[in-house]
C-alpha cells in the first residue's frame, strides 16, 4: 500500500473514530462532546441558564483535560524528534491507552449520574483520547485533513464544490475536494454507528474504535516525506 493510500485510510479511520466516540460520549454522558470539545461552551451556557443546572462540572473539567492531553502529545512528539523517531505510532498508542482506560473506567459505573466518579472518569478519559487525536493531526500528520472537527472541512468542501460546478476547479482544487470530503463522510458514518452501538452495547461500544486504532498502529501510517 502506498504512503498516500495509507494516509487516506488513516484519515477515514480517524474521522470515523472521532464521530463515533463523540456520539457515544454525547448519548451516554449527558450531552458531553469529547472530540468537538468547544461545543461544550454552548452546553455550559445552556445548563447555567436553567434554574437548577446539573451537568456543568463534567463539561467544565473537559477543558483542562483536553489541554493536558494536547500538551502531553506535544511532549511526546518533541521526545520523538530528539530520538529521531516518527511520532505517529506513539501518539496512536497513547490515544488507544486513554480510550482503553475509558472503557475500563466505564465498567465501574453503578450510578450513571453527572457527578458519579466513574462516569466522570470515563468522560474525561474519552476526552483525553480525542485530545491526543486532535494534536496528532498537527504533530504527526501535518498534511492530513482534520479528523475531529468537521465545520472547517464542510466549509472547504462547499467552496471547492461550487468551483467544481462552475468549471473553475483545477487539479489542486479537485485533489483537495477528494481529501476533505472523505473524512466528512467517515465522521458522519461514525456518529451514526456510535449512537446505535451505545444503545446496543453501552460503553462496550468503545471496543470498535480501539480495534481500529490497533489496526492503524500495526499499519504504522507515517507522514509524507517533505520535499
Amino acid at each position: 500500500m502506498t504512503g498516500a493510500r495509507r494516509l487516506l485510510l488513516a484519515s477515514l479511520a480517524l474521522g470515523f473514530i472521532a464521530g463515533y466516540v463523540d456520539t457515544v460520549g454525547f448519548v451516554a454522558l449527558f450531552g458531553l462532546f469529547t472530540a468537538h470539545v468547544t461545543g461544550n461552551f454552548v452546553l455550559i451556557g445552556a445548563e447555567l441558564s436553567r434554574p437548577s443546572p446539573g451537568h456543568v462540572l463534567l463539561k467544565l473539567l473537559v477543558f483542562p483535560t483536553f489541554i493536558a492531553a494536547v500538551a502531553l502529545s506535544r511532549l511526546v512528539a518533541l521526545r520523538c524528534e530528539r530520538t529521531k523517531q516518527i511520532a505517529s505510532r506513539p501518539l496512536l498508542v497513547m490515544e488507544a491507552v486513554f480510550l482503553a482506560l475509558a472503557l475500563a473506567a466505564s465498567i465501574g459505573i453503578v450510578d450513571l449520574g453527572p457527578r458519579a466518579p466513574w462516569a466522570m472518569a470515563t468522560g474525561l478519559l474519552m476526552t483525553a483520547a480525542m485530545g491526543v487525536q486532535n494534536a496528532a493531526g498537527r504533530l504527526a500528520w501535518p498534511a492530513l485533513t482534520p479528523t475531529t472537527v468537521m465545520t472547517g472541512n464542510v466549509t472547504q468542501v462547499v467552496i471547492d464544490g461550487v468551483d467544481l460546478l462552475r468549471g473553475a476547479a483545477g487539479p489542486e482544487v479537485r485533489d483537495r475536494l477528494r481529501r476533505f470530503i472523505w473524512p466528512v463522510g467517515a465522521f458522519g458514518l461514525g456518529a451514526l454507528a456510535g449512537g446505535f452501538a451505545y444503545m446496543g452495547w453501552q460503553f462496550y461500544a468503545l471496543v470498535l474504535p480501539l480495534a481500529m486504532l490497533a489496526g492503524l498502529i500495526v499499519l504504522d501510517v507515517r507522514p509524507e516525506p517533505k520535499g
